[in-house]
């Protein structure tokens, strides 16, 4: 994997992260995303 894409991966994951930590409890149950699956939902968006 090249080094622009392992940047951009961590970038989008990164972003992930903290766009759902932002979220209430009720919004993320509304995604059927409990607070403790955020990283592994923003490992699985950036491809990793």
């Amino acid at each position: 994997m090249n080094v622009a894409r392992t940047f951009n991966n961590w970038r989008k994951y990164r972003q992930t992260v903290a766009e759902l930590g932002r979220m209430s409890t009720r919004e993320l149950n509304d995604l059927g995303i409990e607070r403790g699956d955020i990283r592994s939902v923003a490992r699985a968006a950036a491809g990793r």
